[in-house]
């Protein structure tokens, strides 16, 4: 895979990266998780998966990996990954994001009320947070961002929060962040509105986008237009555009991707992958793979022949925003 440029920032990133929302922690959304783990949530044990998938996508050349605070010990395992292979800072380009903290205490199954993670966009928690995470990353950290930014959040009107992450980009740090739910696209175009010193603030951006949601097409084009590097995740709508879908509900759209995906000799996965790596207004797309198996079935998305007709006979599989966001909240963690 070749690298280029994030947007106008000074950062690389490779056609397909990786994402550790489902490698740092033993409960996940992802249909299939627990199968995927083997039940086995010992640490050190998922440690060393957390390594073996890295091995492989660092050999099969992606130079971009994605964590957050939020991710269990997903900035950890990455930590003695990279001391381990002794990778350097400039070898690879390296996210993670604040706003989040892991609450679940390395539990899956969580008692009535408990979340997995908080939400709290405040400047204590953002000085709090950075410091965690260059403890573990140091210099390895090159992206920084606000994880599932919110227009109710109130995150891009905090001038406090602002003028630090101004600072913070001052010393070199690149800023971005992240969007969810039916407010993805408003949420971008605010962005597009902070300034410091005459240049904004954010130098990327990262959204779900995927063969079912849609909605936030034109608001990522703009960004890309501006100069914003484009990060998709969540591209395989949490096992949605896997085979491990089995919902009644959704055999139809299955049956017209698993043709398709059999006209190239691929797996859906790969085929709802190359969907997004096609996107002219795309730089980077996240694997979220927790196994070996599942990575290189993702990356033969690289070797599918993409073309218009394609395109417009998966567009069948869109969803309306609000009916993606709620199957998507109702999804359960294991």
């Amino acid at each position: 895979m070749n690298r280029k440029q994030l947007g106008n920032s000074h950062l690389s990133v490779t056609p397909i990266g990786l994402g550790l929302a489902a490698l740092g922690r033993p409960g996940y959304i992802n249909l299939g998780h627990g199968d995927d783990l083997n039940y086995n949530h010992d640490v050190t044990a998922m440690e060393a998966q957390a390594h073996s998938v890295l091995d492989s996508a660092w050999d099969a050349g992606i130079r971009y990996f994605d964590a957050a605070r939020s991710y269990g010990k997903a900035e950890e395992f990455l930590h003695s990954w990279l001391v381990k292979r002794g990778i350097t800072e400039k070898a690879c380009t390296i996210g993670s994001k604040w706003g989040y903290t892991y609450t679940a205490d390395w539990q899956v199954n969580l008692p009535k009320g408990q979340k997995h993670e908080v939400k709290e966009h405040s400047l204590p928690v953002l000085q709090r947070q950075i410091i965690e995470s260059r403890a573990l990353l140091g210099g390895h950290l090159d992206l920084y961002q606000i994880h599932s930014t919110s227009l109710d959040s109130g995150v891009l009107a905090c001038e406090a929060v602002l003028l630090e992450l101004a600072r913070l980009r001052n010393t070199g740090l690149s800023i971005g962040f992240s969007v969810s739910g039916t407010q993805q696209a408003d949420t971008i175009r605010r962005a597009f509105e902070i300034e410091f010193d005459g240049v904004l603030l954010f130098s990327a951006v990262q959204a779900t986008w995927n063969l079912l949601e849609q909605s936030v097409t034109s608001a990522l084009r703009e960004a890309h237009e501006i100069g914003i590097g484009v990060i998709v995740k969540e591209s395989l709508a949490n096992g949605r555009l896997t085979s491990r879908n089995d919902s009644p509900e959704f055999q139809r759209k299955m049956a017209l991707l698993q043709a398709q995906a059999e006209t190239q000799n691929v797996t859906v996965d790969s085929m709802a992958l190359a969907a997004v790596i096609n996107q002219p207004f795309v730089d980077v797309v996240l694997s979220g793979a927790t196994c070996v198996d599942h990575l290189k079935s993702n990356l033969k998305a690289l070797k599918i022949k993409w073309n218009d007709s394609l395109a417009e006979m998966l567009g069948a599989l869109v969803e309306p925003a609000d009916s993606y966001w709620q199957i998507r909240s109702q999804l359960a963690w294991n």
